[in-house]
């Protein structure tokens, strides 16, 4: 557990940083700190490691006041991730992984084997062990980075924006694996954004911070997306936050319908409906549009992109997602193996957020 007690930190030119920070992060979740530039997120966070010190109040770990432990010994002990990963250029991912055995006097061997476990528990193959950083592309080096973090198994992970340097789609996988992560090794792990999707997605808790380093809010990602303490809070969260709430509400009395479908590779008759285009036996690939015609076979050329896909049974947003991205209008609804297993409308989504709605009043 990691507590802020009337944590200060100010500077010699009169700056305030951080305002009188009182938060305690719960022993293995996920808290996320969030807001602005310049609004003491980051020297909060590197307060716990002793990167920064506090000018007044106390950061504990365990009870412990970190002030009373030796910095470089304290920072061994908490796993630290910083955007676009700052691995060593001159030493491979193997001796990158292991840099914290080896400084806490673990054998060359046996920070080595730890080293090429993590590189599998994080997602990448054995051989990338032999290559640097230079080698490998930005999401992987962010893995390499996390690998790195977790190498002397600390308690704490402390992740400082580590996912914001790359693309959109490599920093959903990212925030996909280091769920993932949590699920098998519950670590306390405290991240720092600036992006509110993020900060919702992944965190168990969120602190959102304003200028001067002042905490606005700290709740359930879901209370405050419903309930904003503030105009502050409301304005940051934004307008479409009743959209980002979507992702705490379940599908319970979604109806999922049918549509045709066909085979890559098999016949298919013109239709004046839309039509799904199956691989592998159940695996969505796209769309044909009514009155689609070819000569042959259909092949994967012929269907139009499909948009996004709804796993079934999760939240009500990737629902509404797989919807409005699908060009005909229907979200392509996949159980937990990918396969096919119905659509939704828009609409029909609408109504269950509207019958919620109706229920809570």
């Amino acid at each position: 557990m990691i507590e802020f007690r009337d944590v200060t930190k100010k500077y010699p030119d009169g700056t305030v940083a951080v305002d009188e920070l009182n938060l305690t992060v719960e022993a293995g979740t996920i808290t996320v700190f969030v807001g602005p530039s310049g609004c003491g997120k980051t020297t909060s966070l590197r307060m716990v490691n002793r990167m920064i010190d506090p000018s007044a109040g106390e950061v504990l770990i365990d009870g412990e006041d970190v002030r009373k432990s030796d910095p470089a010994l304290l920072r061994r002990g908490i796993g630290y991730v910083i955007q676009q990963a700052g691995l060593f250029p001159h030493r491979t991912v193997l001796d990158n992984v292991a840099t914290v055995p080896l400084l806490s006097g673990w054998t060359k061997a046996k920070a080595r084997t730890r080293a090429a476990e993590l590189l599998e528990t994080v997602g990448l193959p054995a051989e990338m062990g032999k290559r640097f950083p230079a080698q490998l592309s930005g999401g992987q080096q962010q893995r390499v980075g996390v690998a790195r973090a977790l190498a002397a198994d600390p308690p704490i992970l402390l992740m400082d924006e580590p996912f914001s340097a790359v693309d959109p789609v490599v920093r959903e996988g990212l925030q996909d694996e280091l769920l993932r992560l949590q699920g098998e090794l519950d670590k306390t792990i405290v991240f720092v954004t600036h992006d509110i999707d993020e900060a919702v997605r992944l965190g168990e808790k969120v602190a959102v911070f304003r200028q001067g380093g002042v905490l606005a809010q700290y709740d359930a990602p879901a209370e405050i997306l419903a309930r904003p303490a503030d105009d502050f809070v409301s304005d940051f969260v934004g307008r479409d936050r009743g959209y980002r709430g979507l992702s705490f509400v379940d599908n319970e009395g979604l109806p999922i319908g049918q549509v045709d479908t066909v085979l890559v590779g098999g016949a298919h008759s013109p239709s004046q409906q839309w039509t799904l285009v199956l691989v592998d036996g159940d695996k969505p690939r796209g769309w044909l549009a009514p009155g689609s015609t070819v000569d042959g076979e259909w092949t994967t050329a012929d269907a139009l992109a499909g948009g996004s896909l709804y796993t079934r049974g999760t939240p009500l947003r990737g629902a509404l997602d797989a919807a409005l991205s699908s060009p005909a209008g229907l979200g392509v609804v996949v159980d937990d193996a990918g396969a096919y297993a119905g659509v939704v409308t828009a609409e029909e989504v609408l109504k269950v957020i509207e019958s919620r709605r109706e229920t809570a009043e």
